[in-house]
C-alpha cells in the first residue's frame, strides 16, 4: 500500500467518524429546545436532561478529535511556525508528537478503557430520579483515544515523509479554508493581485 493511500485511509476514517458524530449537535439542540419548552411552558422539567446533555456534548467533543487532527484544525501558536520551511515544520511536529502526543494519548486510551471496565462492572448510573447508564458514555473515552492515536500515527508518517521530500503530502480535504481567505482578500481595496495570489498559495501550502 502506498504511503499516500495509507494516509488518506486514516484521513477518511477520521473524517467519516467526525461527520457522523457531528449530527449529535442536532440531537442536542432538539433535546435542549424540548426541555426548555417543557420546563417553562408546561412546568414539567425532566430529571435526566442535564446528564443527557452533558453526555451528548462530551461525545460530540471527543469523537471530533481525530477529524480535527486530520484537517490540521487544532489551535497552534504559529507565530514562528508559519514562517518555517516544511522540513523544519515537520521536524518540530515530529518531536512534539513523539515526546508529548503519543505518551499522552496512549495513557488516555489505556486509562479510559480501565475507567469504562470499572463502570461497566457495577453498571454505573447517574444520580437522579430517572437514572441513566453511564458506562456507554465512558466507553467513548477509549474509543475516541484510539481514533486520535490512529490519526496521530498517520500524522507522524506525514512528518517523516515531509522531512524526506521537503514538502507536505496532500491531505484528504474537507472544508477549504483558502476559500475564506480568497473571499476576504477579494473585497479589499488595498491589496494588489500578486499579494492576493501569494496569500492564497500560502494558506494552501501551510500544511498539505
Amino acid at each position: 500500500m502506498k504511503i499516500q493511500t495509507l494516509l488518506h485511509t486514516a484521513d477518511g476514517i477520521s473524517t467519516w467518524v467526525g461527520k457522523a458524530f457531528a449530527w449529535l449537535i442536532v440531537v442536542l439542540m432538539l433535546v435542549v429546545v424540548a426541555e426548555v419548552f417543557k420546563r417553562y411552558a408546561l412546568n414539567a422539567p425532566t430529571a435526566w436532561i442535564f446528564d443527557a446533555s452533558n453526555m451528548l456534548y462530551g461525545t460530540l467533543f471527543m469523537m471530533g478529535g481525530a477529524y480535527t487532527l486530520c484537517q490540521d484544525g487544532h489551535v497552534r501558536g504559529d507565530f514562528l511556525y508559519g514562517n518555517f520551511k516544511p522540513r523544519t515544520q515537520a521536524s518540530v511536529d515530529l518531536a512534539l508528537y513523539v515526546v508529548f502526543f503519543l505518551p499522552g494519548i496512549a495513557a488516555l486510551t489505556w486509562s479510559g478503557w480501565s475507567y469504562f471496565q470499572d463502570s461497566l462492572a457495577i453498571h454505573e448510573q447517574t444520580f437522579n430520579a430517572d437514572p441513566l447508564p453511564v458506562y456507554p458514555f465512558k466507553f467513548i473515552i477509549p474509543l475516541a483515544g484510539a481514533l486520535v492515536l490512529m490519526q496521530g500515527v498517520a500524522e507522524i508518517i506525514r512528518c517523516i515523509v515531509c522531512i524526506q521530500t521537503g514538502a507536505w503530502t496532500p491531505r484528504l480535504k474537507d472544508a477549504q479554508e483558502s476559500d475564506v481567505v480568497a473571499q476576504q482578500l477579494e473585497g479589499s481595496e488595498y491589496v494588489d493581485e500578486e499579494a492576493i495570489k501569494l496569500a492564497i498559495e500560502k494558506s494552501i501550502g501551510m500544511k498539505g
